[in-house]
């Protein structure tokens, strides 16, 4: 069976998210660099990967795919290893839910109106950054009421929503408001320490 082969940049939380699915299945897979932010621009060869130039695309055996998420279902059912879907649809549905909210309400908020705001700005945009962590608060107090008792969001079994939600909040923590923000969530910072010590997450993690 072909090598999968992921592209895109390690500073990436879409990116990592599809590594650590990769990682979780213990798939031996290929990262290409891409950045997208480099300063010669997004190269044309890409654009058939990824029309629309974002990262990471995806390829395996002639098989291509682009979006995080299509990746890392495809990822779970086509390969063998723990399975990272709750095999019931109310817990498919949940764990849906968890991603969705993520991607729609916690991602920017939390990425780049906190985190990347406060890391990579001369001069930060604290209204910007105020109006983050208000969102931020809100993902959060929805996680601690949706977590189901057990060590994973859904429980006993570590699913996609676990992958999605790790690397969200592992940039959100680089900055001292989003770990002080975290610690008054203390079901979530725990679950959050518990999936950082993961292999998958380990070993995705960006060498500075």
């Amino acid at each position: 069976m072909a090598k999968a082969i992921l592209y895109g940049a390690d500073y990436s939380v879409y990116v990592r998210i599809a590594r650590m699915a990769l990682e979780e299945k213990a798939i031996g897979y290929e990262l290409v660099p891409l950045d997208i932010f480099a300063a010669e621009g997004i190269p044309a060869w890409y654009l058939e990967h990824h029309p629309f130039g974002r990262i990471p695309a995806f390829e395996h055996d002639d098989f291509r795919l682009f979006e995080t998420g299509a990746t890392a279902r495809y990822v779970d059912e086509a390969f063998d290893g723990p399975a990272l879907q709750p095999a019931d649809a109310r817990g498919r549905a949940r764990m849906n839910q968890i991603i969705g909210m993520l991607d729609a309400y916690g991602y920017r908020a939390m990425v780049w109106d906190v985190a990347v705001e406060r890391l990579e700005k001369a001069t930060p945009d604290e209204n910007l950054i105020a109006g983050g962590l208000s969102q931020a608060q809100t993902v959060l107090k929805m996680l601690t009421s949706l977590k189901a008792k057990g060590p994973w969001l859904l429980g006993d079994q570590l699913t996609l929503a676990d992958l999605h939600a790790a690397p969200i909040i592992a940039y959100f923590v680089k900055v001292a408001e989003g770990r002080n923000l975290l610690a008054r969530f203390a079901d979530i910072q725990e679950w959050y320490a518990r999936v950082a010590g993961r292999p998958s997450f380990v070993r995705t993690e960006k060498v500075a």
